[in-house]
């Protein structure tokens, strides 16, 4: 058939349009080995080991550290021995330690007790120097924080989470990864962070390059609220303003803009997109909040020290079943026990992390020193970022939102290239941020650009 001379500069206006529509709207796609990692998430060996972590009797941070069948000391070495059967499994791809110190009497801690982390540590094979911790606290408590003797089975606080994390391990140290994976399991949690803070301390100390934490805690659906609306969800904290925040640092964002846009914040928005692409009957949702309000959790010293940090936590909590001494007062139960615990919701938490953490690992690091150019006004926003050291770089991609959206509505790649003008873009009337893009299309997490004059 032949086309006429005005249909066919209808075609080509028509093409033209559909190449600027792709450029401007890019969308991760999913990833049959990722896939692959999230369907291996078994909710009936999360449902073992959250047992196996309740039998203990009492993990509370102060109980015995050498009765070789109750306490936290039997408990840190299951977990140990656990992470020493899944790296026998892969041929001993994991590290596994024990990180041990001396917590001196403190609140919370009446006299001296050996507080010790539990890491396995899954080496990347490209970019090892790159690292993601995912978390879960192994001490429990009952209603006092200090009793060493009372019955604390802490199913849901934090056996979920710290089943989550061994879950992780065993899938996901079956594959390969750019970048480093730290699967932690910690104590100290219930008497101020402890154990977090240590390892985080320790992480500055030797200028870890921690490009993203979480940590899952409370995670376990309590069945309690099993008929509600929102059942088929979990809570993910990210804060605005960082905590580690300078003054210089407040006073730019002050007047630039940027309180929605702190890494931690970025890490929620991969969080979700990833959600969304690999559990679309069981969603992210994603608060604005460092925590729930009066509480905190082990992903705080990791915000306090300058790293990117979310919390994991079920969408409704019932205080009846968490920091309660079991007993049944008025015809009533209080406990956290497991019979409270939904394990196929721990398992789908879990395989939202198993996702994200896979994303991120096989990614590209997020571009370093992302800036916008400030020299000079006008209509064009020029935006600048180093060069990613990645051997398969393909290039890199704007994203961009209108300042009243939540999240990223729009990107354009741009090649391989470390600077980029958005012509007739205001930097005054939109957020920006750069990511990485491999030659396999993986996205690395969005940086967010500082203000520069350069």
């Amino acid at each position: 058939m032949k086309i006429n001379r005005p249909t066919a500069a209808f075609l080509l206006i028509l093409i033209s349009i559909i190449t600027a529509s792709a450029q401007t709207k890019s969308f991760p796609k999913s990833d049959g080995e990722i896939r692959a990692v999230v369907a291996e998430i078994s909710a009936a060996r999360i449902e073992s080991d959250i047992r196996k972590l309740v039998s203990f009797g009492t993990r509370n941070t102060n109980s015995s550290t050498t009765d070789p069948t109750r306490g936290i000391g039997a408990a840190r070495d299951w977990i140990f021995s656990e992470f020493q059967k899944i790296s026998a499994q892969c041929g001993g791809c994991l590290t596994v330690d024990k990180q041990s110190y001396i917590q001196q009497k403190a609140n919370r801690v009446p006299v001296p007790v050996e507080l010790t982390n539990v890491v396995a540590t899954l080496k990347g094979k490209s970019d090892p120097s790159r690292v993601y911790v995912v978390s879960g606290h192994y001490d429990s408590m009952c209603s006092n924080p200090s009793d060493a003797t009372c019955d604390a089975p802490g199913a849901n606080d934090d056996a979920s989470g710290t089943a989550a994390v061994i879950e992780l391990a065993r899938v996901m140290s079956k594959r390969n990864f750019d970048a480093t994976i730290v699967f932690m399991t910690v104590a100290g949690e219930e008497q101020g962070l402890l154990g977090a803070g240590y390892f985080a301390e320790q992480a500055l100390q030797t200028r870890l390059d921690i490009e993203a934490m979480f940590t899952n805690d409370i995670i376990g659906g309590v069945t309690s609220f099993k008929n509600a609306t929102n059942r088929q969800t979990v809570r993910v904290f990210a804060e605005g303003v960082p905590t580690n925040e300078s003054s210089p640092e407040a006073n730019l964002r002050r007047s630039t803009g940027g309180e929605n846009d702190s890494p931690a914040r970025q890490l929620g928005r991969f969080i979700k997109e990833t959600a969304d692409i690999y559990s679309p009957k069981f969603k992210v949702m994603l608060v604005y909040r460092r925590d729930r309000y009066l509480r905190g959790g082990d992903h705080i010293p990791f915000l306090e020290r300058g790293y990117a940090a979310v919390r994991f936590s079920e969408t409704n909590e019932d205080y009846d079943y968490q920091h309660q001494n079991v007993r049944t007062e008025n015809g009533k139960f209080y406990g956290d026990t497991p019979e409270f615990v939904d394990f196929s919701y721990v398992a789908n938490v879990a395989r939202i992390n198993a996702a994200t953490l896979a994303r991120l690992a096989l990614a590209p690091a997020k571009p370093k020193n992302a800036v916008m150019v400030t020299t000079r006004l006008g209509n064009d926003t020029e935006l600048k970022w180093d060069a990613s050291t990645a051997e398969d770089i393909a290039g890199y991609e704007i994203v961009w939102r209108d300042t009243v959206e939540a999240f990223w509505t729009n990107s354009r790649f741009v090649g391989n290239v470390t600077s980029f003008v958005m012509s007739d873009m205001s930097k005054d009337n939109w957020f920006f941020g750069i990511r990485a893009i491999d030659k396999l299309g993986n996205k690395s997490q969005v940086s967010y650009p500082k203000p520069s004059g350069r």
